[in-house]
């Protein structure tokens, strides 16, 4: 190899430290959605499933409800700060490159319908006695939406969720990210403060008559 490939190689090698290194907040930010989305994705389908049997586990399922809302939070966070960063022309955000078109149309819908979910839910379980009816036809109404919004939202991110979702976890030497500890300490935050929301709100669940009915 001559002196000019040598350099080439040198000059590419450097290159790619300096996208490396000015990337690290685009990457980071994927990395800590990817995290919570895997999170998600075994919340939600824990969630699921006391839905087959709403009434003998209402408990779990108003439990894991509280449970998914700081990590549903953060992630619509970290998603709407990409595209807030991309828009603006933030540099390591535009060298990603956006989602397809199809799915950054769905991104506001999922978000609106989840929020809705979450409130209705909320109220649901907190609300006046009288007001169960209507909110729990609310509640239903917005999840059948959500669930056909998200699923196609999964199917979409599927990838990305396994690409950069297990990095901070299985990343040694110098795919490293620095920033690591602090991802990893705001998705334990996300469920911690999760399950003390679950555990005070659990009592309000007691006396329920009908539910899913």
């Amino acid at each position: 190899m001559n002196q000019r490939s040598l350099d080439d190689v040198h000059s590419h090698r450097e290159r790619g430290n300096i996208d490396a290194n000015t990337d690290e907040g685009a990457e980071g930010n994927a990395r800590l959605t990817g995290n919570l989305g895997l999170v998600l994705l075994l919340l939600l389908a824990m969630e699921g499933f006391t839905i087959l049997a709403i009434r003998p586990l209402l408990g779990a399922h108003v439990f894991l409800g509280m449970l998914l809302v700081p990590p549903v939070l953060l992630k619509i966070g970290t998603t709407t700060w990409r595209f807030a960063r991309f828009y603006l022309g933030a540099p390591e955000y535009q060298r990603r490159g956006p989602p397809l078109l199809f799915l950054r149309l769905l991104g506001p819908l999922v978000i609106v319908s989840t929020l809705a979910v979450i409130a209705t839910g909320v109220a649901l379980v907190l609300g006046q006695p009288a007001w169960r009816p209507s909110l729990l036809f609310l509640h239903k109404a917005s999840f059948i939406l959500w669930f056909g919004l998200m699923s196609l939202h999964v199917l979409g991110h599927l990838l990305d969720v396994f690409q950069f979702g297990g990095r901070d976890w299985l990343s040694r030497g110098q795919d490293r990210l620095s920033g690591v500890g602090a991802r990893q300490f705001a998705v334990a935050a996300t469920l911690v403060i999760g399950a003390i929301l679950g555990v005070m709100v659990l009592p309000a669940t007691n006396g329920w008559p009908v539910v899913g009915g």
